[in-house]
Order: C-alpha cells, then sequence, then structure tokens
C-alpha cells in the first residue's frame, strides 16, 4: 500500500523531471522524430519507477495503484508527454498483470518496467469501436499452433512496441495472445494522427503465431482498459488544467483599451467557465481511479462517467482557451494549438463521449 506522503513523493519527482525534460521545445523535438518519444527521459522515468507503476514488487515495480496511475498522468497530460507511458506501463502492463500467465508476468513484466522492453495491447478493429463486436482478429488453431488472421487498428505506440497483445476473437470468446512485433506476418502501417504527440497504427496478422496469455479473458481485458480509461482521464484532467493557468497568465498581461482583457466582465465569466469545467474533471478522474482502487460498487459507473466528462471538458477548455488568446493562439509557435490537437485526439483514444454516456446510463441502470 502507498502511503500519501510517498504518493506526494512520486508526483513530484515526477513533475520536477518533466520540467526538465519535456518541456515545450522538448515536445516539439520529439514530435518530429521517429520514434515519437525521447529515450533519455523514458529512461529516466524508467529509473525513477514510473514504468513500473503498477508492477508488483516481485517482478520489479513498485505495486501501486489506480489512483498513483491517474495522478502521474495528470502530470504526463500538463506537459504533453509524447511517448508510450500509457500503452505499456498502463494498458499492457496493466492486462499482463490482471491474467493468471505467472509466466508471463515474471518474463515480460520486469523488462517493461525497467524500460528495456516497451509493449502495447492491439484491440479494436477498423471501426474504432471499443467494444467486443469491433474486434477483427481471430484466433485459429492450426496444427500445434495457435495463428492469428485479421487486423486491429488506432494501436497506440505499435511503432516502437517489442510485445504486442492482442485481442482476438476465439470459440469460446475474447482472448489475449502474445506476438513478438517482428514476427513474419505482422503488418505495422501508421496511421495518420491530427495529434502529432502522438502515434497511432493499423497492424496486420496474416497467420502469425501467438502463445496465449492464460487467464486473460473478457474480465481481464475490462480491467485493463478501465485501467487505461481512468489514466486517459488523468491526463486530459491534467493537460486542461495546464492549459488553463497558461490562459490566466496570458488575461493577466494582455492589455487592451488600457486594461488588462482580464478585467473584462465577459472574460471573467469565460474563465469562471472553463474553471468549473477543470475542477469536474479533476474530481471525476479521481473518484474514477479510487473506485477501481476500493472496488466499489458503482466503479462503472464513475469510470464511464470520467471517460466522457473528461474528454469533453479537456476539448471545451482547450477550444476555448484558444479564443481567449486570440489571434496569437492559432500560430504554430504558440502551445494552445498543441493542446486542443491532444483533446480532439484524445477524446477518440479508447472510443467516443457518446459510446461513454451510453454505457454510464447502463451502469446507473444496473446499478438501480
Amino acid at each position: 500500500m502507498i502511503t500519501a506522503d510517498e504518493r506526494a513523493a512520486i508526483r513530484e519527482s515526477f513533475a520536477r523531471l518533466l520540467t526538465d525534460q519535456c518541456s515545450e521545445e522538448d515536445v516539439r523535438r520529439t514530435m518530429e522524430t521517429d520514434a515519437g518519444y525521447d529515450p533519455a527521459l523514458w529512461q529516466a522515468m524508467a529509473n525513477m519507477g514510473i514504468l513500473g507503476l503498477i508492477v508488483a514488487p516481485e517482478h520489479g515495480g513498485i505495486g501501486a495503484g489506480p489512483v498513483e496511475i491517474e495522478m502521474v498522468m495528470e502530470e504526463a497530460g500538463a506537459r504533453l508527454l509524447a511517448g508510450p507511458l500509457l500503452s505499456s506501463a498502463v494498458l499492457a502492463a496493466g492486462l499482463i498483470s490482471a491474467s493468471d500467465d505467472a509466466d508471463a508476468k515474471a518474463r515480460l513484466l520486469p523488462a517493461i518496467a525497467s524500460g528495456e522492453r516497451k509493449a502495447t495491447v492491439a484491440f479494436t478493429g477498423d471501426k474504432g469501436c471499443w467494444t467486443a463486436e469491433g474486434v477483427a482478429v481471430e484466433a485459429r488453431g492450426e496444427g500445434d499452433a495457435v495463428r492469428l488472421h485479421g487486423a486491429a487498428s488506432f494501436v497506440t505506440a505499435a511503432h516502437v512496441a517489442d510485445i504486442l497483445l492482442v485481442v482476438a476473437s476465439t470459440s469460446g470468446g475474447l482472448a489475449v495472445f502474445e506476438v513478438d512485433a517482428k514476427t513474419s506476418g505482422v503488418g505495422i502501417e501508421r496511421l495518420e494522427s491530427w495529434d502529432r504527440t502522438q502515434r497511432l497504427a493499423r497492424i496486420g496478422f496474416d497467420g502469425v503465431p501467438a502463445r496465449p496469455l492464460e487467464g486473460a479473458g473478457e474480465a481481464a481485458i475490462e480491467h485493463a482498459l478501465d485501467l487505461a480509461r481512468v489514466a486517459l482521464a488523468g491526463e486530459q484532467a491534467g493537460a486542461a488544467r495546464r492549459i488553463f493557468d497558461i490562459t490566466v497568465e496570458y488575461l493577466k498581461t494582455r492589455v487592451q483599451f488600457g486594461r488588462p482583457i482580464g478585467g473584462f466582465q465577459a472574460i471573467k465569466h469565460m474563465a469562471a467557465d472553463l474553471l468549473i469545467e477543470v475542477e469536474s474533471a479533476t474530481s471525476a478522474a479521481r473518484a474514477a481511479a479510487q473506485a477501481i482502487e476500493d472496488d466499489a460498487p458503482d466503479r462503472q459507473v464513475l469510470v464511464n462517467l470520467a471517460a466522457f466528462a473528461c474528454a469533453d471538458a479537456f476539448s471545451e477548455v482547450a477550444a476555448t482557451a484558444i479564443q481567449m488568446h486570440g489571434g496569437i493562439a492559432f500560430t504554430w509557435e504558440h502551445p494552445a494549438h498543441l493542446y486542443l490537437r491532444r483533446a480532439r485526439a484524445d477524446a477518440q483514444l479508447f472510443g467516443s463521449s457518446d459510446l461513454y454516456r451510453e454505457r454510464y446510463v447502463a451502469a446507473l441502470e444496473n446499478a438501480a
């Protein structure tokens, strides 16, 4: 169990690291590279324990949980961290940890925690609906081997992944299979993304041999996705707060008609509305993380609420921040558009807000 003091120390250390090595200039430089992440920063995060945050101590991790994941993702979002943190240290590590495969845990988790190897999860197909019906990879038994056929799309950080965890349909339902990214028959095609700090890919599987991840059925998959949803909500909340703070500073210094524009009543009202969005998003993300931590009865209600509320809040704050900045925010040199790009991309990353509104209502009905 992570204590409050330990949690605060992790957050402070990570925030300091990002301040030093993930400035706006660093983000702009990194997003133009082929890798799309900073290897030196990645190793520093590994040394700090961030990559093994939810990995059990016996596998080289810290053994923290959803609350700590949400917390560090707020800091990552604030700095627009580019790289496979969400893919490898949250989604993939969470899926392996939720499985019953002791061998996979011993083989894969230490390397993920140390940063030596990176992993990602291939789930949805070309429809991008992030539901079981959208899985477009099929696992077939062929002789003594299991082979994968089909394609997964919108896979995060696949271009740098060493390990692919592929969700595939079987005669018994959904299952997860481990594939080496360099295996013959694996075709990784980069997809265009409006957010240049993120990398998405489509992966084709042409009879690729795969190793089943034991005990990783639909319950384990959903648990890992819930972790990713809460982590993404934390990123969105942290990024929304950061662009709000940047905007408030601008309102204090930009002078028109002989006074700072932040003094105008209309601007004050807009800023107050944005503050409500920021605080609400932060509360929603943290409540969802705590619900997963406690395995609370209203867990699904809070996770789905955070999924759409944080996405919508970040999009609203980022778009309004550009309006409040005026023409300067439309220029490539200003960071506001980077936050808007991240907001729009994040809003579709694991499913749309409409999907999570529907799931939220269903969860409320089930809880009644």
